[in-house]
Parts: C-alpha cells; structure tokens; sequence
C-alpha cells in the first residue's frame, strides 16, 4: 500500500495526539497486576526488592515474579537497585504514574460492572443494580490511588493543621488517610468505617504492614449506622468522610443529616469535619471530561445525587456547623468542605 505525503502527514500528527494515554494505559495494567499479586508493598518507594522477594509475597514461582519484574524494568517502572546487586527499586517518579495510573483503574476497571451492562442500567437500573455490583476492594483501591496526589494532600493538610489525637475516617478505604496521619502524630489514634468486606480487609493488612494494629480500628460498618450509633466518632478532633455521603443521596438523605447532626455532637470542641466528595457536572475546562463520566456512573448506573458547592454548604449549616470553607481540588469534580463545631 502507497501512502500519499498528506496521509502521512496526517497519520503522524494521530499519532502525535496520543499523548500519554498509551504509557498511563499500560501502568495501570501493570500495576493493577502487582494489587492482584500483593506485591505493591514490596514494590513500593524506600524498598530493594528481586525475584524471590516478590515470589515470597505472591506466592508464585520465581521464574513468574522474574518476568513480571522484567516488563515493569522494560516499562521504565523499576530500575536496577544502585548498589550493583540483583535487587531493584521504584523509579523517582512512581508515585505520580501510580495517581494517574488509578484514573484508569477506576474509570474502566472498578466501573467495569457500568461499562459491560449498560444496556441493563439504562432499561431497569434498579433490577441492573442489584444484579451487577462492583468490586468493593478494586474501588477503594482504586480511589487511593486517585487520590495519592489529588484529593489525600488537600485533606492531609487540613487534618495535620489540627494536631488531632483522635482521628475517624468515614469510608476509610484501605485505611491510607488514617496510617499517614497517624506517623506524623505518634501519640494519636483512629478509627476507619467502611462497609465493604473486602476494603476493610486491605485495610487491616495496610494497618499491620505498617505496626499500627493497636492504634487504628478497622470497623466495618456503613455510614448511615452512625445515625443511630456514633460510639465510633465519639471524642474525635477530625472526622473526615471521603466521597461516602453521596452514597445516601437522594433516598437517604434524612439519614445523612442525621449522620451529620451526630458527627458535629461527637465532636470534641473546637474539631473539624472534613468531608470530601463529587460535585456534578462541571463545565470548566480542567474538569468538564472526567466530571461527566463520574456524574454519569453515580446519576445513571449507582442512582446517585451529587450535592451542589451551595447544597454542601447549606447542608453543613443545617446541621449546626459554622464556617464552611470548600476548597477545590486537583482530582477533577473533587472538593473538600471543611465545616467547624
């Protein structure tokens, strides 16, 4: 086949215009790999590890781990250790391909239920619903990852300015949120609320790998149940929800202001409740792609409402806080609300 000098042109300028979509697509797969595998501990900034050391923890043959550490050395992931050993370590940049990396992990992967019926959801949501959930742990997995770089420093910053001593995290995840805080504040502890089985038990492997099990308890538990019991909230400096009260919306929404009546009550005097979470269908230019998919997934597939910058703000004051400040984040449709006892 002839390709005339404008085709040519024009495929080179297609080409051109994949930008990092190719790389950001091929880490999230890898990386997705090494979740399934739970290896990414051992793979993980600060740590030299080789074949056999990612052999131990996935429980595979040596020769498995070797070629998998050897497409991550080929992806520019890893790179040999500088000691001159066998050993490897992640390259400087790890943590920000990992943050982009859970953009698709999330999107594609943790939705994927959304994607393969969407024929279903758009028939008989609720029937569809039922039938189809997602993986809780590849969510909440998924999220962290999201939000290593986009949401976690904004609401980092605002909980280390408070110096807590006691710490909840409403919709915990993996725990990440409350392990961060906790090495900064060594006399502090914390409490992680989540209601998947399966993030609450990546949570509690997190918490151990990282010599917290005294300090942080993992409870699994939904958020409405706070409504009736806040025991797990009580005497908390910082209560902080991450993109869990919309998960009420619309049906429970009398619950949710309850849930948040109850936060401010258990509160010590002077704390904070941060709370992060979706705004819909923004139009600016930094936010208006992925805002649409993540408005999209929780209005037509999850049978979500995703409160307005006014609505979070009303909803705070009706509930008896003061001083609501909301800060935008760098997770596109993100925001944090940071409401005062």
């Amino acid at each position: 086949m002839t390709v005339t000098h404008d085709a040519g042109r024009r495929l080179s300028t297609e080409v051109e215009h994949s930008g990092a979509a190719p790389d950001i697509a091929a880490a999230a797969a890898l990386l997705e790999m090494g979740d399934r595998l739970g290896v990414l501990d051992v793979i993980a900034p600060g740590r030299t590890f080789d074949s056999a050391a990612v052999a131990a923890r996935a429980d595979v043959p040596e020769e498995g781990a070797g070629r998998y550490l050897e497409a991550l050395e080929s992806a520019g992931l890893i790179e040999p250790a500088s000691d001159g050993g066998s050993g490897f370590h992640v390259v400087a940049d790890f943590d920000v391909i990992l943050h982009r990396a859970g953009y698709i992990s999330w999107t594609m992967n943790a939705n994927r239920p959304f994607i393969e019926h969407a024929r279903e959801f758009l028939t008989d949501p609720g029937t569809a619903y039922d039938a189809h959930q997602r993986d809780g742990r590849q969510v909440a997995v998924s999220s962290q990852w999201m939000g290593s770089l986009a949401f976690y420093p904004a609401a980092l910053e605002v909980i280390f300015n408070a110096k807590p001593q006691r710490l909840a995290d409403l919709g915990a995840g993996t725990c990440r949120l409350l392990i961060e805080t906790l090495e900064q504040f060594p006399d502090a502890t914390g409490v992680g609320l989540d209601l998947s089985a399966g993030a609450c038990e990546a949570a509690r492997e997190a918490v151990r790998n990282a010599g917290m099990a005294e300090r942080i308890s993992v409870v699994e538990r939904s958020i409405q149940s706070i409504a009736e019991d806040p025991g797990p909230v009580e005497g908390a400096d910082v209560i902080h929800a991450g993109f869990v009260f919309h998960d009420m919306m619309p049906e429970e929404e009398a619950v949710a202001d309850k849930v948040l009546a109850n936060c401010r009550e258990a509160l010590r005097p002077g704390g904070i409740m941060a709370i992060t979470d979706a705004v819909p269908y923004l139009r600016n230019g930094r936010e208006r792609l992925f805002s649409a998919i993540v408005t999209y997934y929780h209005r037509q597939f999850m049978g979500r409402k995703l409160l307005t910058e006014d609505e979070w703000e009303a909803k705070l004051g009706d509930a008896g806080f003061s001083r609501v400040e909301t800060v935008e984040l760098g997770f596109p449709t993100g925001r944090l609300f940071v409401a005062r006892r």
